[in-house]
């Protein structure tokens, strides 16, 4: 059997999401009581809690989602990405969500609760949701986030694994329009032989000429002692990101 290369994936990813965006570009007005958003991401690595998707950066990534809002918050959409995994059928993962945004009363305090599945075509026993569950707050030019996201399922389609993920995400946005943003979390993994794992990142991104650009480190706790990835540290290690986006 032929197997599809990571580049011809990426730019099978690309010409889709190209459509896609454009479409939604094209009908902006409201559509069944909503409005269609997109946007586009070219960068150097997908890093996914601590771990490169893409072997270790071994390839870009083209990224989009297809979105459609409402203003009660309701929300719903599809992700795609390009991926490179040691399993040669993992080469594309779609995910499409659904959810709920809005804030607490007049606190000032907001939430977002969203179901989000991990689709990989050509190798479905991966297949995974999840349970993402953010309550944030904005403090002047400061925000922070605090995320717990549950596995609905078993966790990348291993028997017996659940995961839960424990984050903290705060940002801060400067008045020349220079936003700084990180992440420091906990993927916690439970069945036998399964083990979890500490994971942030720090960055900075930038508007320009209608595109915005992120320059992101992102670490993690993993090393040859893991259980699950002590064989495979050099997809954790620590690296530098960099990517472009573009919204419709």
């Amino acid at each position: 059997m032929n197997k599809t290369s990571p580049l011809k994936s990426a730019l099978v990813i690309g010409s889709f999401l190209l459509s896609a965006t454009s479409i939604a570009h094209a009908e902006d007005n409201q559509v069944l009581g909503g409005t269609l958003t997109g946007n586009l991401t070219f960068a150097s690595d997908y890093v996914f809690r601590g771990e490169s998707e893409t072997m270790d950066g071994d390839v870009p990534v083209v990224q989009g989602t297809l979105g459609w809002g409402n203003d009660d918050g309701w929300y719903g959409g599809v992700f795609a990405s390009n991926i490179k995994f040691a399993d040669p059928n993992l080469e594309i993962v779609t995910a499409p969500y659904i959810g709920k945004a809005g804030e607490f009363g007049d606190s000032g305090f907001t939430y977002d609760v969203m179901v989000f599945s991990y689709l990989y075509p050509g190798a479905s026993y991966s297949n995974y949701t999840e349970l993402w569950m953010k309550v944030g707050k904005q403090f002047g030019q400061a925000n922070i986030q605090l995320e717990v996201t549950p596995t609905i399922d078993d966790w990348f389609g291993v028997d017996g694994w659940q995961g839960v993920n424990y984050s903290i995400h705060p940002s801060y946005q400067f008045d020349n329009g220079l936003k700084v943003s990180g992440s420091m979390g906990y993927q916690d993994l439970d069945g036998e032989g399964a083990e979890g794992w500490g994971h942030w990142n720090l960055g900075v991104s930038k508007m320009f000429a209608g595109l915005s650009f992120d320059l992101r480190y992102h670490g993690s706790t993993v090393d040859e002692t893991h259980k699950v990835y002590g064989t495979q540290t050099k997809i954790f290690d620590d690296r530098v990101v960099i990517g472009i986006n573009k919204s419709f």
